[in-house]
């Protein structure tokens, strides 16, 4: 079978393309990052660049392809809504275009569970869960492209959407590495009163949820599941354990929420205001993030994908620490 990776250079991709390849699948890979693409290259797994927002790079990449797997976005908390528009409504517009035209298997598109963010609290949440309002440009353009991959189901186009909660693991350039920086530095407070719940999802138990997807039952298709470790942790208990196994000071400092908001959107008018609009070092988004519980109901994804987490969060963080570069950091272990 061929099967197309969009966003193959990234972390969850580059997992997927590497997985694929392996199992003897003939692997297309695609992305913006042409240093990782040459690691691909020596692994034996072909890569074409291509511009995914243009109509015809997308049209050649996707010809005699089977499946799509889509795990390409602009992924982040602060930038201009047109760029998040391009990369996450367009292109996926024109590759479910594309794939209709090809009459393609399958497309098999990575959301986000950001779409039932509130500044709020919520648990167990389904994927049938009411939305808010977007609170950022992300948000808003994932939650487009969700639409764009009913539409194209509706069109007769075999498809699945997951929604991952937090992916982290070794090649993670993200969520833990940021969080570790601000912790080296000393500058992150304690957000709220540090009790909150969250769910994470470990690489490997995402690979897994997509290759359930890839050979799921025709009742599956059309649907999107929530994608967790499945078990709830407490976020900051699981920071200051970060902290001690990295002799790092834990911290002490306690902002509360509402304080915390206020000092975000100043941050917010202020770093718009700038010519060139850099991410403030705290948005009212990442302070939702770090306040709320938010958890995750996986019972469908559970029923019907077979899905099971092989991979608890605890056995998921010391792989990531046992990868992490100990000697980028300043302090003596």
């Amino acid at each position: 079978m061929k099967v197309l990776i969009t966003g193959a250079t990234g972390f969850l991709g580059e997992k997927l393309a590497l997985h694929l390849h392996d199992e003897g699948l003939e692997v297309l890979a695609t992305g913006r990052n042409l240093a990782k693409a040459q690691g691909l290259i020596t692994k034996g797994i072909r890569f074409k660049q291509a511009d995914l927002t243009d109509q015809t790079s997308v049209q050649n990449l996707v010809k005699n392809q089977h499946q799509i797997i889509h795990c390409a976005a602009l992924s982040s908390p602060w930038g201009k809504y047109e760029a998040f528009y391009q990369a996450n409504v367009v292109a996926t517009e024109n590759l479910l275009q594309a794939a209709l035209a090809e009459g393609l298997e399958r497309f098999i598109h990575l959301s986000t569970p950001a779409l039932y963010f509130s500044q709020s609290s919520r648990l167990n949440v389904r994927e049938d869960a009411e939305q808010v309002a977007p609170q950022n440009a992300y948000i808003a353009t994932k939650r487009l492209a969700e639409q764009r991959v009913d539409d194209a189901y509706a069109q007769g186009l075999a498809t699945i959407s997951l929604r991952p909660r937090a992916i982290y693991g070794p090649g993670d350039s993200s969520i833990l590495p940021r969080l570790l920086k601000r912790l080296e530095q000393g500058r992150l407070p304690i957000l709220g009163d540090g009790q909150n719940l969250v769910d994470l999802s470990y690489v490997d138990n995402v690979v897994d949820a997509v290759l359930l997807a890839v050979d799921a039952p025709e009742h599956c298709l059309g649907k999107k599941y929530n994608i967790t470790n499945g078990e709830a942790v407490r976020l900051w208990d699981k920071i200051f354990t970060l902290c001690d196994l990295l002799h790092l000071k834990r911290p002490r400092r306690k902002v509360p929420k509402q304080l915390a908001l206020v000092m975000a959107r100043a941050m917010e008018i202020v770093y718009g205001s700038l010519p060139r609009q850099p991410e403030p070092p705290l948005t009212r988004y990442t302070v939702g993030l770090l306040v709320h519980s938010m958890t995750l109901d996986i019972s469908a994804a559970q029923k019907e994908l077979s899905y099971e987490p092989r991979v608890s969060t605890d056995e998921g963080l010391e792989r990531f620490l046992a990868s992490w570069p100990y000697e980028a950091w300043s302090y003596e272990t």
